[in-house]
């Protein structure tokens, strides 16, 4: 099985099937099919299906006209009906894996995806997860399901492994297909031939480790080291605030030590699929094993509260100024998790706008990249434009994101009061409306 594999990706004769076509899964079938693979991805989103379907992109990452060429030469499309799992001999798995309400991993995506894998796939296929999740996830949970419904052997009649996603939206250096991936798979023969396959398509290294689970405590390490060093640097920048200290200034000083240090900077709390998610993931498995991860609860105790901490400071600024949180007026500037992209997955900012609300403030937003947002089945409509007259209606203006197309010379012209969360107002020298976090 292994040499008739490794023939058919040198002859670029592998089918390929992705499932799940969100921030992770579009942009990996458009690199397979851009390598000269056929491809197919798999979505539950019939809305999803028909965009790709008419080589309408709606990811960031994804270059429109190459989604549009390679729907057009039949290299990419994109079906709800599970039964072609049956044509393809690669699949990747990467669909969400959230927590649920109790902070705990759902893998019902990751299952539910391996049971209609399991209906339809053939002998000698290759089966990778790319969903972040804890480690165990694949051998523990997917090769039972992938076994049992298929009536096949892992190892003898199918290869099984997982290759964490590393995608970082709006990185404009590392994409999809020059990042470098690593894989753990059952197996060695099933190591060789997954790492062959992603070998063919994406141009940044391929580092091959011994089994699925090191692959999947890997992808948890490089989310809990950001998740960890963005909690020091949330607390540090509270401590200054309390000390009389800008701790941007101090980041900036120690940041000039050229080893042994690097930057990491406070915000209104962590944002995204991955670095907010994995800490729970990792500390739930630990408890298994009797282990409490303390190192790591306590920094997303942090990194948690920091929405309820930014609204105390802008309750605080606006008490400066003989104002009350209550009725006052404030702008949100920023609802995506991050700067210049238009992603909100987990997003700080809508916390912060929840709980400003709950204090009894009259919110608005304003993203460039955001008109609305899903929030608890509901959704919210931010404001067409911003403009000098615009801003200086506000009681307060407060940063979430920092946007490199925003105007904040003419914010800091117009607005009564700033409060900014990420520094995006560093270049500004007259600076006596703003405070920072």
């Amino acid at each position: 099985m292994k040499n008739e594999l490794l023939k058919k990706i040198s002859e670029k004769s592998i089918k390929v099937g992705v499932i799940g076509l969100g921030y992770v899964g579009l942009p990996l079938a458009v690199e397979k099919a851009k390598a000269g693979y056929i491809t197919i991805g798999f979505d539950v989103q019939a809305e999803k299906v028909k965009l790709v379907n008419e080589g309408h992109n709606y990811i960031g990452d994804v270059v429109d006209s190459d989604l549009k060429e390679l729907v057009q030469t039949g290299k990419l499309s994109a079906t709800s009906d599970f039964s072609f799992v049956s044509v393809v001999d690669f699949i990747a798995i990467c669909v969400p894996t959230p927590l649920d309400a109790h902070q705990q991993p759902d893998i019902s995506y990751v299952k539910s995806s391996a049971e209609q894998i399991a209906k339809y796939m053939k002998k000698g296929t290759m089966v990778v997860l790319e969903s972040t999740t804890y480690p165990g996830t694949t051998e523990e949970l997917l090769k039972p399901i992938l076994e049992n419904g298929s009536g096949l052997k892992c190892g003898e009649d199918f290869y099984l492994g997982f290759s964490p996603e590393r995608v970082d939206p709006g990185n404009k250096q590392f994409k999809t297909k020059n990042t470098p991936k690593v894989v753990g798979a059952v197996g060695k023969d099933a190591t060789e031939v997954i790492a062959a396959m992603y070998r063919s398509v994406l141009e940044g290294d391929v580092y091959e480790v011994s089994s699925p689970a090191i692959a999947e405590m890997e992808k948890i390490l490089e989310n809990t080291y950001r998740n960890i060093n963005i909690g020091l640097a949330n607390e540090m920048a509270i401590l200054c605030d309390r000390m009389g200290i800008n701790y941007w200034e101090v980041v900036d000083a120690a940041s000039s030590k050229p080893y042994g240090f690097q930057p990491f900077y406070p915000g209104p709390g962590l944002g995204g699929h991955c670095i907010p998610l994995d800490p729970y993931y990792l500390s739930w498995k630990a408890r298994e094993f009797g282990f409490h991860t303390s190192m790591i609860e306590s920094s997303m105790m942090v990194n948690d509260k920091m929405p309820e901490y930014c609204v105390e400071r802008a309750s605080k600024i606006l008490n400066k100024s003989g104002k009350a949180l209550s009725r006052s007026k404030v702008l949100v500037l920023g609802v995506a998790y991050k700067q210049d992209i238009d992603d909100y997955r987990e997003s700080p900012a809508i916390d912060v706008i929840d709980i400003l609300k709950e204090y009894g403030a009259n919110v608005d937003f304003y993203d460039s990249y955001i008109n609305e947002y899903k929030h608890n089945g509901e959704v919210f409509k931010g404001i067409a434009g911003i403009d000098g007259k615009k801003v200086s209606e506000y009681d307060l203006i407060m940063i979430t994101a920092s946007h490199s197309n925003v105007d904040y010379q003419m914010i800091n012209d117009n607005a009564q009061l700033i409060f900014d969360t990420k520094n995006a107002m560093k270049k500004i020298d007259n600076r006596e409306k703003i405070e920072v976090l």
